[in-house]
């Protein structure tokens, strides 16, 4: 299966649309290479604006921009922009109501031997805690492009968080099953549902795939949009299922998974079991080996279903 960084979708479809849209501008903090957004400053210098290292700035200049009637996209790994700069996106950005969509790359654990400070395992909860502040965790590069194209039409504040690494195709080109803030049925079955966002969806359906050949049958579900969360989705799959597990590459708290139980124990309480990373400091490794290590893969999502079933 293909294989493609949805970092560089992002800047594949803002290049394109400001071919026609002068009023585009991207703005980075010294994270040009690493969001693959070095085309887009080559290409359209005039609609450019590189801030250095100083995350607060690049995203006051996007809200004044904004401002000023331009549709601003600042770039910057997650993990210090949705801390560092967290009180400016939350008065700059959501409070003041500006067309600024803020891209957090290199989300997760995105960046491995790095280590806790450059991880972003908090930003979710953080995000999404704020008013007006959208939240979205697209799973592959085919839904990437499809999110940032419905973005370009809207002029309200949201947060995007990617990872570092291409990852492989979850759906296929020319059958893109996408709805704007409507998550994404995958599979549907009675016995586990799985619910997933980010890079989280793939493990989740290899998941399904090995439950299947055990006689369990697996609904999952990409959560794609963690706000506005879509909450009749969950109720459906939570009515049919015995088990619900949620798959993140977050903390425990304050993610998709309290989200979810917060739905599913308004409406339709079921057990929930929440997977994600540990309440502690993570350990050094890639992605995968930071993946495995704590079971958020295929065989250890399969495991938790059937030691809960």
């Amino acid at each position: 299966m293909a294989k493609t960084a949805n970092k560089q979708v992002i800047c594949d479809v803002l290049l394109e649309a400001a071919k026609q849209d002068k009023d585009i501008v991207a703005l980075c903090s010294d994270s040009r290479g690493s969001a693959s957004f070095t085309s887009f400053a080559d290409t359209y210098p005039e609609q450019f604006v590189e801030v250095g290292i100083a995350e607060q700035n690049l995203v006051s200049i996007a809200a004044g921009l904004a401002r000023c009637g331009k549709k601003t996209y600042a770039v910057s790994p997650a993990s210090f922009l949705s801390t560092r700069s967290y009180e400016q996106c939350k008065v700059d950005v959501a409070y003041s109501d500006t067309n600024v969509k803020l891209i957090g790359i290199s989300g997760g654990v995105s960046y491995g031997a790095l280590g806790m400070s450059h991880h972003s395992a908090q930003d979710i909860a953080a995000m999404a805690s704020v008013p007006n502040m959208r939240v979205y965790l697209p799973s592959d590069q085919l839904q990437t492009r499809k999110l940032m194209q419905e973005l370009l039409k809207d002029n309200k504040p949201a947060y995007i968080r990617v990872g570092r690494n291409a990852v492989e195709d979850i759906y296929q080109e020319g059958n893109i099953p996408f709805e704007m803030d409507k998550a994404t049925v995958i599979t549907e079955g009675n016995d586990v549902a799985i619910i997933a966002c980010g890079e989280m969806v793939k493990p989740a359906i290899d998941a399904a795939a090995i439950l299947k050949e055990k006689g369990v049958s697996t609904t999952v579900i990409d959560m794609y949009c963690i706000k506005p969360l879509d909450e009749e989705t969950i109720i459906k799959a939570a009515s049919n299922a015995k088990l619900i597990i949620t798959v993140e590459e977050h903390s425990p708290f304050g993610g998709l998974g309290s989200m979810v139980s917060q739905v599913a124990g308004n409406h339709c309480p079921k057990k929930i079991i929440t997977m994600a990373l540990p309440d502690a400091p993570v350990i050094s490794g890639t992605s995968k080996e930071v993946f495995d290590y704590y079971g958020l893969n295929g065989n250890g999502i399969a495991k938790k279903a059937l030691e809960n079933l």
